[in-house]
């Protein structure tokens, strides 16, 4: 495992994904005024974006080029983009037509510098043993001029092995807060490469397996300041030993994300945070660390 200490810690704190319509009225203002950008809005908030549509399908050069144009007023600012369901779910028949197709796709974010990091996220039926160990070597290869990260979910990963395979190839490795459940991996602090990611999933339980469950019920979760607490530890754990290190909330419903990744703004940094005033009507937690909170008499 990497053992690298940085000089200073280089941490990017954002959300995965900007476009939900439940974000309206609560993160966005609503209606939107014309020309109003979502995407230019979160990144004079944060630093990194996740992009997930690339998960349900590749994405179109016209349109990575145009994510790449929105932020360029932004130069700290970075993307982590997930790799297409097709190389992590189902994982058969794999073209090189696919792999160029997504690497087209990514060509103009990578190009334009802001690419941090493309993510395999890989589900819990991918155990660990021999033959995706394979695959991943593959996967590797296939990938291998971006910087990368793996997430897998089984705690059978959690293993020296594992880890060392990874950084043999220079690939870092997520750690991930989910709902705790006993066949499911727990918290880590790990790097294995110049690379440092974390997501936090939420810990909804109860709808996290459950196939009637939508997605929104599926993230619909909001850390307190004390789950947040041992996070913010491994956070700076991890960053002593990366290069970069990428911090995503997942737990998107109704604005939860920024919540939390405002939180963590504020406790990795020591300063005052801007959210939008709306997310702190909704959210009232958020006014004692806002730069500019909001009357009391305002937030009801």
């Amino acid at each position: 495992m990497l053992t690298h200490n940085a000089n200073s810690l280089n941490i990017r704190i954002g959300t995965a994904g900007w476009s939900y319509k439940d974000w309206d009225g609560v993160v966005y203002p609503h209606p939107k005024p014309r020309g109003f950008d979502p995407l230019a809005f979160l990144a004079r908030k944060f630093d990194v974006v996740e992009i997930n549509s690339t998960f349900y399908r590749p994405p179109a050069e016209k349109i990575s080029r145009g994510w790449a144009e929105r932020v360029r007023d932004f130069p700290n600012f970075r993307f982590t983009l997930k790799l297409h369901q097709q190389f992590t779910h189902e994982r058969e028949r794999i073209s090189s037509d696919a792999v160029s197709l997504f690497k087209k796709g990514v060509e103009p974010v990578a190009e334009s510098g802001c690419l941090g990091c493309v993510l395999a996220q890989f589900p819990a039926s991918f155990h660990f043993r021999p033959s995706n160990l394979d695959y991943l070597e593959r996967l590797f290869g296939w990938f291998g001029e971006y910087p990368l990260a793996v997430e897998v979910r089984g705690r059978e990963w959690n293993n020296n092995g594992f880890f060392g395979f990874l950084s043999e190839h220079k690939v870092g490795f997520c750690n991930i807060d989910q709902p705790h459940i006993d066949n499911q991996i727990k918290p880590t602090e790990i790097v294995t490469s110049p690379i440092g990611y974390v997501r936090l999933h939420g810990r909804n339980r109860e709808n996290w397996f459950n196939e009637q469950a939508g997605r929104d019920q599926r993230y619909d979760y909001l850390y307190s300041g004390k789950e947040l607490g041992p996070w913010i530890q491994r956070i700076r754990e991890i960053a002593a030993r990366a290069i970069d290190t990428y911090v995503i909330s997942n737990n998107h419903y109704r604005g939860q994300a920024l919540v939390n990744s405002f939180q963590m703004q504020h406790e990795l940094t020591g300063e005052k945070v801007d959210p939008p005033e709306s997310l702190i009507k909704k959210y009232p937690v958020l006014g004692p660390i806002a730069k500019q909170p909001i009357k009391q008499t305002e937030l009801f």
